[in-house]
């Protein structure tokens, strides 16, 4: 393959898949609960899945942002009541964060309000034609995160 055609081929990949965000990022944003954002959802899910807590800064690597929108990010779920945060006990200057059992449940909801959305891409699709792009697509992250 050609250096112009691989280009090509690259800027075509990441046009479709940033289009693709932005597209599931509306269309799950119409239906997660009022007041829910997907960066909301998100570390809600994350902390849900996982049983330890978080410090803010632990949360803003693995997605990928910088301190300053996790933060914000934090903040609005904290007073939203679905969060914990608490001092740091080894270090004064930081801060662990928990989901609380509000935040559970808004999270559940979300999951519940989002599945029917998805499920149907998915069914549209056909589920052999998702298994195969998830391997690449998977691929590409990692690699990704590696350069990052």
């Amino acid at each position: 393959m050609t250096d112009k055609s691989n280009t090509s081929l690259a800027v075509t990949l990441f046009s479709e898949i940033l289009t693709n965000e932005q597209l599931i990022r509306s269309r799950l944003g119409r239906v997660l609960p009022k007041g829910m954002e997907i960066s909301h959802f998100s570390a809600l899910n994350q902390l849900a899945s996982s049983a330890a807590e978080r410090s803010p800064a632990q949360l803003a690597k693995s997605f990928h942002v910088t301190r300053g929108a996790m933060t914000n990010t934090l903040n609005k779920l904290e007073w939203a009541g679905y969060i914990h945060v608490r001092p740091d006990w080894d270090d004064a200057r930081r801060k662990m964060v928990s989901i609380s059992p509000a935040g559970l449940k808004a999270r559940d909801a979300a999951m519940a309000a989002m599945a029917p959305v998805i499920s149907e891409v998915v069914e549209e699709l056909g589920e052999d034609r998702v298994r195969a792009a998830l391997p690449v697509l998977r691929e590409l992250r990692m690699k990704l995160e590696k350069d990052g």
